[in-house]
């Protein structure tokens, strides 16, 4: 039987829109996707779209290390949701709602079977901490 999926959320000082797009758009990906200060995301891909492909190069900083974490969409509701397979057939959910002048982001994500549960979802909060901090970096430097 399948593990239960990890959930993991955070809530955005932005709107769906700005929400949507730092989250999706490979300019903003490479600004945030990586767990610790150690590691960066040089690279990104995203066809946001039924069968598009969605790739982001993860690296340690010092080059000791790298993978190409790779999936293809399932499902898209632009703005809304959308939920991707990984290469290893994992499933992944990403869910956006606003709230008030925030937006809340809810990502549910198929555990692998190589790590703690609680590895795996502190490293997926700390990704989606630093999409929470870009996010709304960008909404204070907005005109």
């Amino acid at each position: 039987m399948p593990a239960e999926p990890i959930h993991i959320q955070a809530r955005i000082a932005a709107d769906p829109a700005t929400a949507w797009t730092c989250y999706t758009d490979p300019e903003h990906i490479v600004q945030w996707n990586f767990a610790s200060p150690q590691w960066c995301c040089p690279r990104a891909e995203n066809d946001l779209a039924v069968g598009g492909r969605y790739m982001a190069r993860m690296e340690a900083r010092d080059g000791s290390m790298g993978f190409d974490f790779v999936a293809m969409y399932t499902a898209v509701d632009p703005g809304n949701s959308f939920t991707y397979r990984l290469d290893d057939g994992r499933e992944v959910s990403v869910r956006f709602t606003p709230e008030d002048d925030h937006t809340v982001v809810d990502v549910a994500f198929d555990p692998e079977g190589q790590n703690p549960r609680d590895v795996q979802q502190a490293g997926w909060q700390a990704i989606l901490l630093n999409y929470k901090r870009h996010t709304e970096a960008q909404v204070r430097q907005a005109p």
